[in-house]
């Protein structure tokens, strides 16, 4: 089958003309595919120079996107497994490239792309760069440090969420929260996920809900996409807004292998909005099984420490001294009273061993004492100055003294000294 040629338009063999279709003769969707595909196969490679801003690996086969550096033009594109092995290089997201290309339309789908035989890299794109050089300054300014990010409520009490009004992500949001938590509330505000709305209309969302006191959480959902729809999510102003905001955010933008910067600065990633569903609720189910399994572990505890408490408690009333309490008092008794007694021959011992000593210091009193000579009839002489007369001498005649006597004193004066026998006695006065 052939279509129309390049050069006048004219169609070919069985080509479809204006003049073979009319309201009451149309032809064949099938038929008009093909004469479109036709056409095109009739197109030569051609380089192409641009920035790839999608890149799907699927089955060994790339689905990607080339934008054009300029402007907003882009162009699906296929690489084979087989060319994809023969590139010696693997481009990325952002990489600028220069690729030889051959147009191609799938009859099926009626989709236009262009497939690569041949691809060299010249570095990054502009729109990469800008991203990263957006990265690197949100770095310094530490938007992207786990210390700032703020962690979420165990249940909160209102979500709030952000997404495309009747979108497959508000659904997957809304019924697997629900799933978990019967009785979560939402709050949803519906916002442009792409194109020039997306930015503000986020802005202002994000705002409403933050400003909202029974909102706990707020999440920014999207269902994935190409990687072009999802710059409004790496934009400067969004990333501030989201960093400022009091209450967590939650990014759930849904696409692995173009992380916008919007993961970096929110709370919590999400890899999609159902994930995002699950780390924002907590499981009923999950949660009720684990209630019943601390209250088995705290029986189990109660129980066994009970047991062993009353084990112990058996064990203290066996013994002798709780089992026959009185027996410890009356042994207690019994040694009070033999101290006693002990304390009792102890004093009388005592006391007896002093009356014994104060007679035996008495009689030795007794001895010693003047008063024991003078009683046996000794005398003793003192001068008028009190001073014993111990020498005859010390009382010439006519000198008078004081006698002590055993009971009472007598005057004397003295007669002068008196001669004594041979044998030491004093001679009878007559």
């Amino acid at each position: 089958m052939t279509g129309f040629t390049p050069d006048d338009g004219a169609p070919s063999g069985d080509a479809i003309h204006p003049r073979d279709s009319t309201r009451e003769a149309p032809t064949s969707v099938a038929r008009f595919a093909e004469t479109i595909r036709a056409f095109i196969s009739g197109w030569g490679s051609v380089w192409v120079e641009g920035e790839i801003v999608g890149w799907n690996v699927r089955g060994g086969n790339v689905f990607g996107r080339l934008k054009d550096l300029t402007t907003d033009a882009s162009v699906s594109f296929r690489i084979w497994s087989s060319t994809r092995q023969r590139l010696g290089m693997e481009p990325a997201v952002g990489d600028r490239v220069v690729a030889a290309v051959k147009s191609d339309f799938f009859v099926k789908t009626g989709d236009f792309s262009v497939i690569v035989s041949a691809m060299r890299h010249l570095g990054l794109g502009d729109q990469l760069e800008r991203l990263e050089r957006l990265r690197a300054q949100l770095i310094r300014e530490g938007l992207f440090d786990a210390a700032r990010k703020k962690p979420l409520p165990f249940l909160p009490n209102t979500i709030g969420l952000i997404t495309g009004e009747r979108s497959d992500a508000e659904r997957d949001v809304h019924r697997n929260a629900e799933l978990r938590w019967p009785g979560v509330r939402f709050r949803t505000r519906h916002a442009s996920v792409q194109g020039d709305r997306c930015v503000p209309e986020v802005i202002a969302a994000l705002e409403a809900l933050d400003a909202d006191p029974e909102v706990d959480v707020i999440v920014i959902a999207r269902g994935g996409g190409d990687p072009q729809h999802l710059l409004g999510f790496s934009d400067e102003r969004l990333l501030r807004a989201v960093a400022a905001a009091s209450t967590p955010v939650v990014s759930a933008i849904g696409h692995e292998n173009d992380r916008p910067l919007l993961d970096e600065v929110a709370d919590l990633r999400a890899s999609t909005p159902t994930d995002a569903a699950k780390r924002i609720v907590p499981d009923v189910a999950e949660q009720r099984a684990l209630v019943r399994q601390l209250r088995s572990r705290l029986a189990t505890r109660l129980t066994t420490r009970i047991g062993t408490d009353i084990a112990h408690l058996e064990q203290i009333r066996s013994r002798p001294a709780l089992r026959r309490p009185e027996h410890l008092l009356e042994r207690r008794a019994q040694e009070i009273e033999l101290l006693a007694a002990r304390g009792r021959d102890t004093v009388d011992r005592t006391l007896a061993e002093a009356a014994l000593r104060t007679r035996e210091l008495r009689a030795s009193l007794r001895a010693l004492s003047p008063a024991a000579t003078l009683a046996r009839g000794y005398a003793i002489a003192h001068l008028p100055g009190g001073v014993v007369l111990r020498d005859a001498a010390q009382a010439p005649r006519g000198t008078d003294l004081v006698v002590t006597l055993g009971r009472g004193s007598v005057s004397a004066r003295s007669d002068g000294e008196i001669a004594e026998d041979g044998d030491g006695r004093v001679p009878d006065a007559n």
